[in-house]
């Protein structure tokens, strides 16, 4: 079954801190501290590669609001989301501002000089991989404090508010501890908007992950 509670945090960041050795336990975090209504919380953003020596993959760009909404236009605080397009939910698969390539109509590549040609207009949006620190570092520059966030994953309250998963949540391999946790239209993602309305975007997979998926979330 899918993430029993799936939805999105807005607010204000007050500030970020990596997991430090002693602490971190299992897995290795940044973590996100974010003020909204109810007080601040703890969004602990997943940048381990948990079953994987190949590391965590991760990509960045910028988006225009209106391509996410209606999250931006969602007052401070937390909001469960439905499992579903135009809820606002995120999934890395089948959103279309956030393919590998935005708005594209082709099934099987095509021939090599209309791909040059998507490329000059619509660059590729190819997934990077490397260590937890590669990806760490990936993301802090969108992490100016002041900055109004998004940070879309699943909520917990033990030991104060917070919101974990932030990542992808689909394609887990059969027989791996997070396989019944698959579904489509809620992986976790990092929103921070710009001084100019756009945003930028920070999503985090992990290299056990597939590409595609079944309308259950599990891979293809």
């Amino acid at each position: 079954m899918p993430l029993d509670t799936y939805g999105v945090l807005s607010g204000t960041l007050r500030s970020h801190f990596r997991d430090q050795p002693d602490t971190q336990g299992q897995w290795f975090h940044v973590n996100l501290e974010v003020d909204a209504p109810a007080g601040r919380y703890r969004c602990a953003v997943d940048v381990d590669s948990k079953e994987s020596a190949t590391g965590v993959r991760w990509k960045a760009f910028v988006l225009a609001a209106s391509v996410l909404d209606p999250l931006p236009s969602l007052a401070p605080g937390y909001h469960d989301l439905s499992a579903s397009s135009g809820s606002g939910a995120v999934d890395y698969l089948r959103h279309p501002a956030l393919a590998d390539r935005p708005g594209c109509l082709f099934v099987r590549r095509p021939p090599a000089w209309l791909q040059s040609l998507l490329d000059r207009f619509e660059p590729p949006r190819p997934w990077v991989s490397g260590s937890n620190l590669d990806a760490a570092a990936a993301l802090e520059p969108i992490l100016v404090p002041g900055r109004p966030i998004l940070v879309l994953g699943q909520p917990f309250d033990h030991g104060g508010l917070g919101m974990h998963n932030i990542h992808q949540n689909q394609g887990d391999p059969y027989g791996s501890r997070w396989w019944a946790d698959n579904g489509t239209w809620q992986d976790g993602a990092t929103f921070t908007r710009r001084p100019d309305g756009r945003y930028d975007v920070f999503l985090n997979r992990f290299s056990s992950q597939a590409d595609r998926t079944g309308p259950d979330g599990h891979p293809l």
